[in-house]
């Protein structure tokens, strides 16, 4: 007909008063998620919103989110928490030749701290490198051993792993002290060890502090150590593992990304992960 491809595509100048309250009610919906996840990026919101049904496409989200002012601001900011300057045996990395295909194939470790009004305290969690689940996780006043036992204790406790899961740490003193190296190996647990100051070897728990802090820490002013224990705890069980969406997972939260695809993990069960550890 003679007529440019950009013809089809035209829109009569002016919007419609129902597209903008279909918009008004999908920009309320968004803020409300917003404020849940503060970190969504456009991608994770339009996943969320397709999940509740909204007929919506990418560039839509982006467009209202740019409007809102609710795309994320990001800020890098990153302290060393490890100490691997000591006299205990350094394990290989063998988690370059891993792929887990299942839950409780490789298990990652790490620690950070936490910010309160008066004091830092520091937490130590374990991760399903498979299903990106929080299994295990401890908060602590002090930065040495019996954090990261208790952290894998309750690992252990709450899945039970057959002999010949793969723990993946740094080589931080906290984790190839002879109390923790024990317990690994009592369980049957095959280690290994990140190689120095490289936190690249550690992604996965690396990602999920990013998102703690960026999502939790960063927004709460905690008045004491209980306070923490109590949000921290009930942003793992709660919000991490049941209703956060993750990109690697199909836009699934880890619960339910291992209730789809994973076998029921023997002795599991829907208690609390993690423990306060009062440490002067």
């Amino acid at each position: 007909m003679g007529l440019a491809r950009s013809s089809y595509y035209y829109q009569p100048r002016g919007v419609s008063p129902a597209k903008l309250e279909a918009d008004a009610d999908l920009r309320d919906r968004m803020e409300q998620i917003a404020l849940r996840f503060p970190r969504y990026g456009y991608r994770r919101m339009t996943r969320q919103l397709q999940r509740e049904g909204w007929a919506v496409n990418h560039k839509r989200v982006l467009r209202l989110m740019r409007e809102s002012d609710l795309l994320v601001k990001s800020k890098r900011k990153w302290l060393s928490t490890t100490e691997s300057r000591h006299g205990f045996r350094v394990w290989p990395n063998r988690y370059r030749e891993v792929q887990p295909t299942g839950i409780n194939q490789v298990w990652v470790a790490d620690l950070t701290y936490v910010r309160l009004r008066w004091e830092f305290v520091y937490l130590a969690v374990i991760l399903d490198a498979f299903s990106r689940r929080v299994v295990g996780w401890a908060l602590s006043r002090s930065l040495d051993a019996r954090l990261t036992v208790a952290a894998l204790r309750a690992a252990l406790q709450d899945r039970q792993p057959l002999a010949g899961c793969l723990h993946h740490s740094d080589r931080g003193v906290q984790y190839a002290c002879d109390d923790y190296v024990t317990l690994l190996l009592e369980a049957g647990l095959e280690i290994s060890m990140g190689r120095r100051g490289n936190p690249f070897d550690n992604a996965q728990a690396e990602s999920f502090f990013k998102t703690l802090k960026h999502e939790e820490v960063n927004l709460t002013q905690y008045r004491n150590f209980e306070e923490a224990v109590g949000s921290i705890g009930a942003f793992i069980e709660e919000i991490y593992n049941r209703e956060r969406l993750h990109s690697a997972l199909g836009y699934r939260p880890p619960a339910e990304f291992e209730e789809l695809l994973c076998p029921p993990v023997a002795g599991h069960n829907t208690a609390r992960q993690g423990v306060p550890i009062s440490t002067p």
